[in-house]
């Protein structure tokens, strides 16, 4: 499981300003496309693609990793 911080909501265009936290952590649904591009699941509950430079990668170990991970799907 591999996590990120949205770390700024800016340059990205049209989007609502509701759907990311600054500072908030997400899980990664998948890896960083060849446009740059990392999907999540964002605060709608619903996963889309956003531009990677949006958020830096936070390591979760073990244990932690596995309850972040149900703390988020829920």
């Amino acid at each position: 499981m591999k996590f990120v911080v949205c770390v700024s909501r800016e340059g990205f265009g049209d989007f609502s300003s509701d759907d990311l936290t600054l500072g908030r952590l997400y899980e990664v649904v998948a890896p960083t496309d060849i446009h740059g591009m990392i999907r999540i699941f964002d605060d709608s509950g619903e996963d889309y693609l956003y531009p990677a430079s949006l958020f830096d990668a936070v390591e979760v170990l073990g244990p932690t990793a596995a309850r972040l991970h149900a703390l988020l799907a829920a």
